[in-house]
């Protein structure tokens, strides 16, 4: 604690480390009469008057950037509790800084601002929740595109995934009926379902442990990993691992509805950049499989293989065949 660290010291404080509860006004400010003469509420007491009025003397989490911690919210405790005699907060939760090639992104440094709605142009709204997710809430964030483009290719196994799910049930990821609260897990003598209660398991002791998401995060794609593995080979005659397969997928929607991942899905025609990309790719398919039945494997190889010199994968596998954009 420094006298004139932050500001220029006064001469009418009595201490260098008081700080102010009513700031005298400087023309053109907004000002109220008081004791003390025309002036408005300091920094710090206006936070405490506008929670208790709102939450009352006491409240269960308080949260803020890593930067607030001293003066600001040391001082919110000291004048809060003064006046109230009671806990100011339970819990404070402090987050690390949101930084653009390592500096803090702040109104006051135009050329660190990132618009929101620029954001979500560019690129989707699971992408920026993962970007925030992959690191603790008390540590910094570095923003960039290259990270975000990362990410976005990472978040395609989650999207094959559900989409194989659709193929093979036909029934959707979201619409999946997964429970809201916490609860057990019963995985009854299914290897696979063991598995997955296993990171569950973890999940769920990552998000308890300070919430770490990076490390729950990290948990649902080695469930996606072994639900994609146990679909191997899977089809909809299968109607006894169906059940698994589903109880599994089940698991994924609760724990992705925790972290606010994949609460909607993306419509096909969105992925490419033209709209008539995806029904025109679907039918290119569906032809491929009718050549391939056909047994016309020679014209059937020549559509992949021109396909993917445009930057088009095919996947066969026993339930069908699928496409995604390279890179995606």
């Amino acid at each position: 604690l420094l006298a004139g660290a932050r500001i220029e010291p006064s001469a009418r404080k009595r201490y260098p480390g008081d700080f102010a509860l009513w700031k005298a006004s400087k023309p053109g400010e907004p000002a109220w009469e008081s004791p003390w003469g025309p002036g408005r509420p300091g920094w710090h007491i206006e936070c405490s008057a506008m929670s208790m009025k709102l939450l009352g003397p006491h409240f269960d989490i308080h949260g803020g950037g890593l930067d607030l911690v001293f003066p600001h919210h040391e001082n919110e405790i000291a004048q809060s509790e003064s006046f109230s005699g009671q806990t100011f907060a339970t819990y404070w939760l402090h987050n690390g800084l949101l930084t653009k090639g390592g500096r803090k992104i702040s109104k006051s440094d135009p050329d660190t601002i990132v618009l929101m709605r620029d954001l979500l142009q560019a690129h989707a709204p699971d992408t920026i929740r993962a970007l925030l997710l992959t690191s603790h809430y008390r540590r910094p964030i570095d923003y960039g595109t290259s990270r975000l483009e990362e990410l976005a290719r990472g978040l395609q196994a989650f999207s094959r995934a559900f989409e194989r799910f659709e193929r093979i049930t036909g029934a959707s990821f979201y619409g999946l009926d997964a429970p809201a609260r916490r609860g057990d897990f019963d995985a009854g003598a299914s290897p696979l379902l063991e598995e997955i209660a296993e990171h569950r398991h973890r999940f769920l002791g990552a998000m308890d442990d300070d919430f770490n998401t990076g490390g729950a995060l990290g948990e649902l794609y080695e469930i996606v990993h072994a639900l994609n593995r146990f679909a191997h080979g899977l089809t909809a005659e299968s109607s006894a691992l169906i059940d698994e397969y589903r109880a599994g997928m089940t698991v994924l929607r609760e724990l992705t509805r925790i972290l606010g991942l994949f609460r909607q899905p993306v419509a096909r025609a969105e992925l490419p950049k033209d709209r008539l990309a995806a029904p025109l790719l679907d039918l290119l398919v569906q032809l491929r499989a009718h050549v391939r039945k056909e047994k016309n494997y020679k014209l059937a190889d020549e559509i992949r293989h021109k396909l993917a010199g445009l930057g088009v994968i095919l996947e066969d596998t026993p339930g069908g065949t699928t496409w995604r954009i390279e890179g995606e």
